[in-house]
């Protein structure tokens, strides 16, 4: 038997809402989705506070997460919902 589907591995990354570093260490990933960086995780980003009338900016930190999934896809040669070949 020929093989017809050749499913793609696909990896999508995403990062959590950037926080307080010492908060972060609580902070999961979505469902389905593995966390890639540990403790305090990346500090790279900067979170906000409403201060009356004031908007106050302070350094934060966020996780990296990943999910890994195949996305069907027909073999070379091969087409369509069935991957019907020639």
């Amino acid at each position: 038997q020929i093989k017809k589907q050749c499913p793609q591995k696909l990896i999508i990354r995403m990062k959590t809402e950037c926080v307080p570093c010492s908060l972060n260490l609580e902070t999961q990933c979505p469902a389905g989705y593995t966390k890639v960086t540990n403790r305090t995780g990346i500090p790279d980003c900067r979170y906000y506070l409403e201060v009356k009338t004031h908007r106050l900016s302070f350094p934060g930190c966020r996780h990296q997460c990943m999910k890994e999934f195949e996305q069907p896809e027909c073999c070379q040669g091969h087409w369509g919902p069935d991957c019907m070949g020639k």
